[in-house]
Formats: C-alpha cells, structure tokens, sequence
C-alpha cells in the first residue's frame, strides 16, 4: 500500500523548519568564530605588548632580530639549508627500507629467520635506547678513529648513517604496529584465492598497513627534518645550523640563528599541517 503524500502545507513546514536550523547551526558557527578570533587578539596583543614592554626588550630586539644582521647572513644560511634538505630526503629514504625490512623480520614467524628475529630485537632495542644527538657523536667520531678501509669518513655520511640508524629503530615499531593490525583473516583470505604467503604479505597485508600507519609516519619525519641539525656538532661544514651558529659567534649577534629556524619551520609547519590533514582522513576511513 502507498503511503498518502502529505499535504503540501506540511512539507512547507518541514523544509522552513530544516532552514531554521541550519541557519541556527551557521550562526552558532559565527559567534564561536568571532569569540575564538576575539580571545586570540586579546591574548595574543597582551603577550606581544608584556614583550614590547620589557625592560630588556631594545636589548633583545637587536640581539636577535637585528634585519640588517638577517639581510646579511640569510642568502649564505638559504644555501646552506639545501644540505639539510639534500640529507634529509636521503635518510627518508634509506630509514622507509630499514625500518620496513626490521619489522617484516620481526613479524615474519618462519623458524629459519630466528637468529634475524634476535639480530632485530637488538638493534631496535639499542637504537632506540640511545638519543640521537649522542649516536651522532658515536658513529661520527667513532667510525673514522677506527681507521679501517672502506668505512666512509665524511662527516655528513656518518651524520646521515646515524640518522638512519636511530630513526630506522623507531620506523620499525611503527612498521610492526601496522602489521599487526591487519587482521589475520585478511592473511587467511588471501590464502584461500591462492595467493602464497609471500604474495599474500606483498598484495594485502603490506599495502593496509602501511595506509594505517601513514600519519605517525611522517609525524617521524617531521622530527627527522628537524634532528638534520645535528650532524652540525660533528662539523659539517656548510650545514644550516653550523653556518648560523659561525655567523652568530662572529659578532656575537644571533640573529642568524633565527634565520635558520625560520627556515625549518619553513619545512616543518606544511608537513605538520599535512599531517593533521591526512590523520582526519585517515580517521574518517577507519571510523
């Protein structure tokens, strides 16, 4: 039986009664924007004038804002960064192929690779144990006092080894977090078609987990790009960081340490934004 249409007044009602609301949903919208816009001036003014109005700000001011100390050293730190991105870019790299090949060794349960198991247990447990600025020290000083041939001697090889070293650890549990999620039956299911074990890995559980573990990902490489400085400490010459730091020390005005971190932030802050664009994303596809 069909239902008998309502009346025509009756959906007038009911269309002027959705419009009420969504014109109720769009002004609530506005005044939670106007009031957030409003608490930012306020705060936001009132720490800008307790600064302006600090009895050590002139000092400040010329110390570490200085534009004409910014113009003048700016151009050489610019050039300087392409080293950090050149490294960073790498290490990306070689770290998404470490940490990857450790977890699917530690997840991987065939008896045969038991002694790899161990050797990756040890390697993530150490590396992740050891803070990064020190492991820099290790391996760049370390490694050339050996004096063996064939070991590089570079300080930004030994810098870049280090980070990968250090940041593959920790890729490697996020790797294994992801593949642990993927449910057994998906790996049973891929078997049942006929797929072998290893296409099984490589067609249906690899390609979910890494979609599952996407944002902590590169919440790691946003760190990563940042941690670059550090090869700074074994000296490598022409390195952002290092470039400010000879400028700063020069005149003892450190404004082109600002410069420098206006350039990381530079690379850092769309990664971040990024990064909180793909985790809404992702939640969505989970939820």
């Amino acid at each position: 039986m069909i239902a008998p249409r309502p009346p025509l007044d009756a959906a007038v009602v009911v269309a002027d009664r959705r419009a009420e609301r969504a014109a109720a949903r769009r002004a609530k919208a506005r005044r939670g924007q106007l009031i957030a816009a409003t608490s930012t001036l306020v705060i936001g003014g009132a720490l800008v004038a307790l600064i302006l109005t600090s009895p050590g700000w002139p000092e400040v001011r010329d110390t570490f804002l200085s534009v004409e100390v910014f113009r003048e050293s700016f151009p050489d730190i610019l050039r300087a960064f392409w080293l950090d991105v050149r490294v960073f870019l790498i290490v990306e790299v070689a770290v998404l192929i470490l940490g990857l090949l450790v977890a699917l060794t530690r997840t991987v349960d065939a008896p045969a690779l038991f002694p790899l198991r161990i050797l990756a247990v040890v390697y993530t447990d150490l590396f992740r144990g050891i803070p990064t600025i020190l492991l820099v020290y290790l391996i760049g000083f370390g490694v050339p006092a050996l004096a063996l041939e064939g070991l590089p001697t570079e300080p930004v090889v030994l810098g870049g080894i280090a980070l990968t070293l250090s940041y593959g650890a920790y890729v490697s549990e996020v790797y294994r977090a992801g593949l642990r999620s993927v449910h057994r039956g998906q790996r049973d299911a891929a078997l049942a078609i006929g797929l072998t074990e290893r296409q099984a890995l490589r067609h249906v559980i690899l390609p979910q987990a890494v979609r599952r573990v996407g944002p902590p990902l590169l919440n790691d490489f946003i760190a990563l790009q940042k941690d670059v400085a550090l090869i700074a400490i074994i000296g490598v010459a022409g390195e952002a960081f290092r470039v400010a730091q000879i400028q700063a020390a020069s005149d003892f005005n450190y404004t082109p340490l600002i410069a420098a971190a206006m350039l990381y932030l530079a690379i850092t802050i769309p990664l971040a934004r990024l990064l909180d664009r793909w985790e809404r994303g992702h939640g969505g596809r989970t939820r």
